[in-house]
């Protein structure tokens, strides 16, 4: 029989992340599906002198969180034909329960531990898993 993870802890997908070019731009769009901006924010990146703008869309429960990537990153994203699609990020009840759980059975986890971005009220905290095929899967608990 396999082994299971985080039974207790998962609460269901939370959001997909898309990399975007234009923060604006993929807004008005997702605006014109009916997606309604339920938060907007920024994220520091020193080494980069750049920063990359965050907003996130809801509609009828699905959350989508548009990110206008880095200048540096953008020339990766250029050469992406399909797949924009860049996480899809699970609801966890307890990040660092997730983490530690994961960790122990030897999960491929990008992070060194959980981090904290002060998205939402009071913020939030995620770890990032790699899949099989290179995909990421976030885990991801609104404080």
């Amino acid at each position: 029989m396999e082994t299971t993870f985080l039974h207790d802890n998962f609460k269901g997908i939370q959001h997909l992340g898309v990399p975007v070019m234009d923060l604006e731009t993929s807004v008005s769009f997702y605006s014109r599906l009916g997606f309604k901006r339920i938060l907007a924010s920024k994220v520091e990146v020193p080494e980069e002198k750049d920063r990359i703008l965050v907003a996130f869309m809801e509609q009828k429960g699905i959350v989508i969180e548009l990110y206008q990537v880095t200048r540096q990153a953008r020339k990766e994203l250029i050469t992406r034909s399909d797949g924009h699609v860049d996480h899809i990020a699970f609801d966890v009840a307890d990040a660092d329960k997730a983490f530690t759980e994961l960790k122990e059975a030897g999960f491929e986890i990008i992070e060194d531990k959980p981090v904290t971005l002060d998205f939402w009220e009071r913020g939030c905290k995620y770890f990032t898993v790699r899949g099989p095929g290179g995909e990421k899967l976030e885990f991801n608990q609104i404080l």
